[in-house]
């Protein structure tokens, strides 16, 4: 048994605070529950799950604050994936994510789970995820999953 029980937060840098809050509200329904703007920088909390949480801030000159469009070259922390909570709100986000064109829609088979991949406006690359065996049995290499339109 691990003696934690999560990620709690991951902290993102961004060009723009204002249009990230505006996307993760406004296609995943995230809760701003902290906002504060300070001399050096701006920045919010949006609640992910009971208990994680999304942390951006906009720091003014930092070089950071835009998503490097290739994988594994995009620094220490690659991509940020979330849960979706069933598979009805993934049929749901994965439409919205396609209708914002951050997304082409595409879904993938990883046994364990579905993946779907975005892009924010800040050109960071995150995944969207939906659980089909918490057990996370039967992993393999990604497939493409042919999903009603």
């Amino acid at each position: 048994m691990s003696l934690v029980q999560g990620v709690n937060h991951a902290a993102v840098l961004t060009a723009d605070l204002d249009r990230f809050i505006d996307f993760y509200t406004g296609v995943f329904d995230l809760e701003v529950v902290f906002r504060e703007e300070t001399p050096a920088f701006r920045h919010a909390i949006l609640r992910a799950g009971p208990t994680s949480w999304l942390h951006p801030a906009e720091v003014p000159g930092n070089a950071h604050g835009a998503g490097v469009p290739a994988m594994f070259d995009r620094g220490h922390l690659d991509h940020v994936a979330l849960t979706a909570a069933s598979p009805e709100t993934f049929a749901v986000l994965r439409a919205r994510l396609s209708e914002r064109d951050a997304s082409d829609g595409t879904v993938e088979d990883l046994g364990a789970f579905h993946s779907l991949w975005f892009t924010d406006p800040d050109g960071m690359r995150g995944e969207l995820t939906l659980i089909v065996d918490p057990g996370l049995r039967g992993i393999h290499a990604p497939r493409p999953l042919p999903l009603p339109a």
